[in-house]
């Protein structure tokens, strides 16, 4: 039997990427967590796993040709996951194309543009002293807009982001796109959207994976926080 997987997560949308895709996976894991409100992606033993300070990261006991590997990067670990399972990665090459742009999509775009809009909605504002910036507020509200738009068109002719199948892509858009509220938009003009965010959120394993240690969630009102995630 495999070794379980060592995941390096704190309960935000990229450490939900990795927790849904391991429940989906039926992957056994040893949970670590890196607090980063308190710095733990700061600590030398972590950094030697993921040298950007960022979570999630896995370590798998059962690597490539038996020896042990680190991956850092969510979509990175998504891709390393679905080669090894052999799972939700497609099943021809044009549709692993499909779910590579998709997934790259994603981490181009609504990760790093929704992250900025929270930052710049409801933690900038809060800063001492307060950075209540209209103009950033506007620009990444509108680019959220823009890109739930195109994924709202895709979605008008797909079930799911690659196409009439669950992928590793779903699994890295949605737990952003599920926090669409904190991120000022709305649904009542993207209804294949709104179909698709009910129809991956009913799923047992993403209910799984997302409510990992949910209980720890913050809104980093904390100073010593916001300087830890905000100014280093």
């Amino acid at each position: 039997m495999s070794q379980p997987i060592e995941l390096y997560y704190w309960p935000t949308p990229n450490g939900w990427k990795i927790s849904i895709a391991l429940a989906e996976m039926g992957l056994p894991y040893t949970l670590h967590l890196v607090n980063i409100g308190k710095g733990d992606q700061f600590d030398p033993a972590f950094l030697n796993i993921a040298p950007n300070n960022r979570m999630p990261a896995i370590i798998d006991p059962d690597g490539p040709d038996g020896a042990p590997i680190s991956v850092f990067e969510s979509g990175a670990i998504l891709m390393y996951l679905a080669r090894k399972t052999g799972r939700f990665h497609g099943r021809t090459e044009r549709e692993r194309i499909a779910v590579e742009q998709w997934l790259m999509w994603q981490m181009g775009g609504v990760g790093p543009m929704a992250g900025q809009a929270h930052h710049s909605l409801k933690y900038a504002p809060q800063l001492d002293p307060p950075q209540d910036l209209p103009y950033a507020k506007d620009r990444y509200r509108s680019e959220v807009a823009r890109l739930y738009g195109v994924l709202d068109r895709r979605l008008a002719a797909n079930q799911y982001v690659a196409g009439d199948f669950y992928s590793i892509a779903d699994m890295a858009i949605w737990p952003w796109a599920s926090l669409w509220k904190g991120q000022q938009q709305t649904l009542d003009d993207k209804p294949h959207f709104a179909r698709w965010l009910d129809t991956v959120g009913a799923r047992p394993a993403v209910q799984e994976g997302r409510g990992l240690r949910n209980d720890l969630r913050a809104d980093h009102r904390d100073k010593q926080a916001q300087n830890l995630l905000f100014r280093r």
